[in-house]
């Protein structure tokens, strides 16, 4: 509060502070704040960051929520799983695997689930295989036992119709093993019917680790979520890491016996676009399928598919224009949603001229230049007219701030830009390729 407080009336380049929080546990601990001008929250993270790491021996990062987001770190997060049979092999690629992203993306905040410190109190009990087979058990037994000992396990569910599930919990008393010691000398059924303590099938050992115990696949597993600055799209990030930062590992050998794998919005990302890339495709062999059937030919409707590249390369430009001149936009699924969206609308204009070429040749016998060129005349001033209604009843959500702007601004630019780029040269692109391809209407 020493450090922040001062910013709830200081404007010194920051944003002012409406409200803060503070949470804190015992190996973590979490704080937030609400600015008073929301278009400059993200303003707030550099000096958030700074205050985390004055504290001594603190390591943190510092996110702003996305819109959808419900856990912490997890809006524009790669996070990489580093798995392995020997914790002490998965500490030391962790912490090589964080100093090297830190070195590629040193704006990057990398956060490491757990911390790589082993420095906490950890009590394991080991399982003597020899007397758990004389005493018809197995590893998975005793486990099982301990389970019931401390938390509980679970070994079925209960429901009643129109309720929800119950679970089943057998737990033992909790004064029958407060204390490791405690737990280590309770007593526990064979399947011959003895008893016996648990300190005769396993053994107590007192040594250092972790704060939490993470297993994927049946591994031990260090998560480090990284989030890449804006200006590094999440793509790159994750090409980087799989380019650069394992090949780099696997020189200096520390993936032997170790598995270097990436989850999360990674996955995600990559499953959306590929999603998205036959989206595209369907899209556009639909429309192109559905004006073959209106226009009884397979020829002309190529012709209006030649726009589907103007209006790709006219949104990119858009949303290039848009990240230099108002605000960083990354290109995430509502997008490029966009894309598939615009293979249904930038061809419109592209139908009108071929429609109204044709019906010049056949119903009014013109040439096929003559045809071509009033076409391009008696349909240039419609053509302009509904673009330009459609390009500025859309510019308010390319430029036009407020909060939750940034979940439509991309929609929005690639829809405006494929649409204004396509309408500007398809009327030089259409009737080029009409004045080749319509010869067959004048044999006929």
């Amino acid at each position: 509060f020493e450090t922040l407080g001062p910013h709830y009336e200081r404007k010194d380049g920051y944003p002012p502070i409406k409200n803060m929080f503070y949470v804190g546990a015992d190996a973590f601990m979490f704080f937030g704040a609400i600015s008073k001008d929301e278009q400059r929250v993200a303003e707030l993270l550099p000096l958030f960051t700074r205050t985390i790491f004055s504290i001594p021996g603190m390591m943190g990062v510092s996110l702003q929520a996305g819109i959808f987001q419900t856990r912490l770190g997890r809006a524009r997060t790669v996070e990489v799983d580093v798995s392995g049979e020997d914790l002490d092999s998965i500490i030391r690629t962790t912490g090589t695997m964080f100093g090297l992203i830190k070195k590629e993306m040193p704006e990057a905040q990398v956060r490491p689930v757990p911390s790589l410190e082993v420095l906490y109190p950890e009590v394991r009990i080991l399982p003597d295989r020899d007397r758990l087979r004389a005493s018809g058990m197995t590893a998975r037994d005793l486990g099982i036992a301990l389970d019931v000992f401390m938390d509980g396990r679970k070994v079925g569910e209960f429901k009643q119709e129109g309720e929800k599930k119950i679970d089943l919990v057998v737990k033992a008393s909790e004064r029958s093993a407060s204390t490791p010691e405690e737990l280590h000398s309770s007593l526990i059924a064979t399947p011959g019917g003895r008893i016996v303590p648990v300190s005769s099938l396993s053994s107590l050992e007192r040594t250092s680790g972790i704060t939490e115990i993470r297993h994927l696949e049946r591994n031990r597993t260090f998560t480090l979520q990284v989030t890449p600055p804006m200006t590094i799209p999440l793509q790159e990030a994750m090409e980087m890491i799989d380019e650069k930062i394992k090949p780099e590992l696997e020189k200096q050998g520390l993936l032997r016996g170790v598995s270097v794998d990436m989850s999360g919005v990674a996955d995600k990302l990559k499953a959306a676009q590929q999603t998205l890339q036959w989206d595209f495709l369907l899209a556009a062999l639909i429309a192109y399928l559905l004006m073959a059937a209106l226009f009884e030919n397979f020829i002309y409707p190529l012709i209006i598919m030649f726009t589907v590249p103007l209006a790709a390369a006219g949104g990119i430009i858009g949303l290039r224009l848009v990240d230099l001149l108002i605000a960083t936009q990354p290109l995430d699924i509502l997008t490029m949603l966009g894309f598939v969206i615009l293979v249904g609308v930038v061809v419109n204009n592209a139908i009108l001229l071929v429609h109204q070429t044709l019906n010049n040749i056949r119903d009014h016998g013109m040439e096929r230049r003559e045809a071509v060129l009033e076409a391009t005349r008696t349909r240039l001033r419609p053509i302009y007219m509904s673009a330009t209604t459609s390009i500025f009843g859309m510019l308010p959500l390319v430029v036009a701030p407020g909060a939750g702007s940034e979940l439509y601004r991309g929609l929005g630019s690639v829809i405006l830009g494929g649409l204004a780029f396509s309408t500007v040269f398809t009327v030089f692109v259409i009737p080029s390729l009409l004045m080749f391809l319509a010869k067959m209407e004048e044999k006929e």
